[in-house]
């Protein structure tokens, strides 16, 4: 991302990373499974013939309950009988009037389906049996003003086990720390279209991953509902139930707002025809964190839908790119902000650094991320990340620039002076870069791979890439072991000078278990793309893969683009001389191409 702000730095006015929409699920985790019902009805003294009446003065206290809050607010209940757009609705509402003393706005009611528990008569056995079953029931939907989050909606189940959703809006959080700091803003809808100081509000914005979650989610709901947990009247006192609360969804948006419209209006159709035309299916599970074949295909067994689209919308044209239930999404708002936003519905794939949850004074490790809210901290991580590097990769638009610019420091040994413990430093020389070579090919195009943006890669990444993965069944064979320790150190050795070069940076706090294969890595350390490495060596790659005469062929017949070799000046590489067969290179792309990378299909 700062390769684009920093390129962009003369047309835009700020950069803003902070949650937009939220949607929390709270359940009572002992009532949500038959076994649990079953045990709690046990506790409370209710037999199964006695469940559905009970669960029926549950919903009917529960409704007089609401009745009452709305009534008392001035704000009755209004039921809906067909589907209509609730946000609209509420908006509506709001403009006409301003809500009442306890901040409810109103209180809608409609029908739905719902997840619930029913007696089934088993005619083989004669008994009756709790089981689980879809069914419809009322849902309220209470809109108010909360002085901390703004505009809330929670929606409660009047049904046994009374589920409820909350749904939030980061920026509307964020407005109202920027009101109680004085911080000026303007702002449209969801969107900031300018601040006073950025700076200062991106300091607040990050503390919306570190609240106390779990403890807001339950005072928001008992804002409406006080007796939420609590049942009263069972035969035997049972104690209350605390709320488990889960993210549903999450939407991490990354705002970067322009000078002027114009400004925006000029880059964008760039912006939009890159993302579509870079990004292949494969690219886009990657990038959102799926694990892909060293072959860089699709798993023959995967039956997940992967989407890349783009959508005209009132509000301006949207990209998005989407694997199974995560997506990544593009779009300008109100002609002067653009948008990057990461969806997390689903978090299989991803991994948390913590203890087990089972054990929670036990040593932290690399486990699945959870839906609870206690991971919603790492959501944020990976959702930004994911952010920068499409923002950083957008950044590259332009390959108007010669090759010898490119690869002529690349071409030189560096020199690496590292500080030993004892105060003394120690040189180092690696070699040069080969940019035409192959071996180097393969080596650049699996580290620049879109399934490490997020998370990184490890020696082992890259030497089941490179190598190839051992055979199934040879894996405690001596020679093997024996191979891959050779490989290992061979991936270490190219990683090191990828690093010398600037073209690779270890990630901060990332730190794996020992392997099989990793004897002299016992704590090896993540590595992920830099910047650099994103701006100078994809447009290498692109020509390496191509060859520099099917290059330009392609460049010509097929985007109409105007080509042109030249004699070469300063760079005198004997590598890449013999390669380029002492020529050199240089791209004039048309007005509506906007990059080449490898791996788009172009």
């Amino acid at each position: 991302m700062k390769t684009f702000v920093h390129r962009f730095s003369d047309k835009i006015l700020g950069v803003l990373s902070c949650f937009d929409r939220l949607r929390f699920r709270g359940s009572l985790r002992l009532l949500s499974s038959v076994a649990g019902v079953a045990s709690w009805l046990n506790a409370a003294g209710i037999l199964l013939k006695d469940f559905l009446p009970f669960a029926d003065k549950l919903t009917q206290r529960l409704r007089r309950d609401t009745e009452q809050f709305a009534q008392d607010a001035g704000r009755p209940v209004r039921y809906l009988e067909s589907k209509v757009d609730k946000e609209q609705l509420v908006q509506g509402i709001r403009d006409q009037q301003a809500p009442a003393d306890n901040g409810l706005i109103t209180v809608l009611s409609t029908l739905e389906t719902c997840q619930s528990f029913d007696i089934f008569r088993n005619r083989d056995t004669h008994q009756i049996q709790l089981r689980r079953r879809i069914r419809k029931c009322l849902h309220y939907y209470f809109y108010f003003e909360d002085g901390r989050f703004g505009l809330t909606q929670v929606r409660l189940m009047t049904w046994f086990p009374f589920g409820v959703r909350i749904v939030l809006n980061g920026r509307e959080w964020l407005a109202q720390q920027l009101d109680a700091k004085a911080i000026g803003y303007l702002r449209r809808d969801n969107c900031f279209v300018n601040i006073a100081d950025f700076a200062r509000a991106q300091k607040l914005a990050d503390q919306q991953p570190r609240i106390a979650w779990p403890g807001q989610l339950e005072r928001l709901l008992r804002r409406v509902y006080r007796q939420a947990g609590r049942f009263v009247g069972t035969p035997q006192p049972v104690p209350a139930q605390s709320y488990y609360w889960t993210s549903e969804q999450t939407e991490w948006a990354t705002d970067l707002a322009f000078r002027d419209a114009a400004s925006l209006a000029e880059l964008y159709p760039l912006l939009a025809r890159h993302g579509i035309e870079t990004f292949q299916s494969p690219d886009v599970m990657r990038f959102l964190g799926h694990k892909l074949p060293a072959h860089g295909g699709v798993h023959g067994q995967y039956a997940g839908e992967i989407v890349s689209d783009l959508k005209q919308r009132p509000e301006g044209v949207r990209v998005k790119h989407r694997a199974e239930a995560n997506s990544l999404k593009m779009y300008d708002k109100f002609g002067t902000v653009l948008r990057v936003e990461t969806t997390l519905n689903d978090p299989k794939g991803f991994k948390v650094y913590r203890t087990k949850q089972d054990d929670p004074e036990g040593a932290k490790q690399w486990l699945p991320l959870r839906k609870s809210v206690a991971d919603l901290a790492r959501r944020a991580e990976l959702s930004q990340s994911a952010n920068e590097r499409y923002l950083e990769a957008l950044g590259k638009l332009d390959v108007d620039a010669p090759l010898s610019s490119l690869v002529d420091k690349l071409c030189r040994a560096v020199e690496v002076t590292r500080k030993l413990p004892d105060g003394t430093e120690k040189k180092r020389r690696y070699r040069a870069l080969r940019p035409f070579d192959p071996e180097e090919v393969r080596l650049l195009e699996r580290v620049s791979r879109g399934e490490y943006e997020i998370a990184g890669f490890r020696n082992r990444d890259i030497r089941v890439g490179l190598y190839g993965a051992t055979p199934e069944g040879a894996e405690e064979c001596d020679e093997a072991k024996a191979e891959r320790r050779r490989q290992a150190a061979r991936v270490s050795r190219k990683l090191a000078m990828l690093r010398a070069h600037g073209l690779i940076n270890p990630t901060a706090l990332c730190r794996v278990p020992r392997n099989a294969f990793d004897v002299r890595q016992p704590d090896a350390k993540l590595s992920q793309f830099s910047p650099r490495g994103l701006g100078v060596a994809l447009p290498r790659l692109r020509v390496s893969l191509l060859g520099p005469v099917d290059f330009l062929d392609r460049l010509v017949n097929e985007f109409g683009g105007r080509a042109a070799v030249k004699p070469p000046a300063s760079h005198q590489c004997r590598h890449c001389r013999v390669h380029l067969a002492n020529r050199q290179l240089r791209v004039f792309p048309p007005p509506a191409l906007v990059a080449f990378a490898p791996g788009t299909g172009n």
